[in-house]
């Protein structure tokens, strides 16, 4: 299986979602898992992982780790070129460096070139920022490219994160 997770923060509490797939291009068919913690730690400028790694391990303290594909997290696994590690380099680690994890930002992040590849999907000029550790950059990015969606995001991408904002 595969996962992607994302956060939402409101009101000192984070929402994660788990969206749970089977096959790449997927738009359908999909498992949520979704959690609310409170108290969660506050932003810092270059450590967003202390953030948010809590909050994706308590969901997936709950799951059999044993037939997971791929992790997909909305960051960075590198923050640079010396491979400084940011939210997805983090969690592998924690996952004892058994789960490949990609990274998927909308947003750049400046000092990491190497490591890193812009995905332009559909007809947008913004692109998707893809990073990876566990799986070679070209695959991951292979992968990302071949979700459902005629758009910059892949659907279930944006599904995720509509339900992360829900109510």
């Amino acid at each position: 299986m595969i996962l992607a997770f994302d956060t939402y923060y409101y009101d000192g509490k984070a929402k994660t979602i788990c969206l749970e797939f089977t096959e790449w291009d997927q738009s359908e068919n999909f498992k949520i898992h979704s959690e609310i913690i409170d108290n969660v730690e506050e932003y810092i400028p270059g450590e967003f992982y202390k953030r948010e790694l809590p909050c994706i391990l308590s969901v997936l303290d709950k799951m059999d780790l044993k037939n997971i594909e791929t992790i997909i997290v909305d960051g960075f696994v590198y923050l640079d070129d010396e491979k400084k590690y940011g939210l997805g380099g983090y969690l592998y680690e924690k996952l004892n460096m058994a789960i490949p994890i990609i990274g998927v930002a909308k947003t750049n992040f400046a000092s990491i070139e190497k490591y890193k590849r812009a995905l332009f999907r559909g007809e947008s000029k913004k692109p998707l920022y893809v990073t990876s550790i566990g799986i070679e950059l070209d695959n991951a990015f292979d992968k990302i490219e071949s979700m459902a969606g005629e758009f910059r995001m892949p659907t279930l991408l944006k599904e995720m994160d509509r339900l992360t904002k829900e109510d």
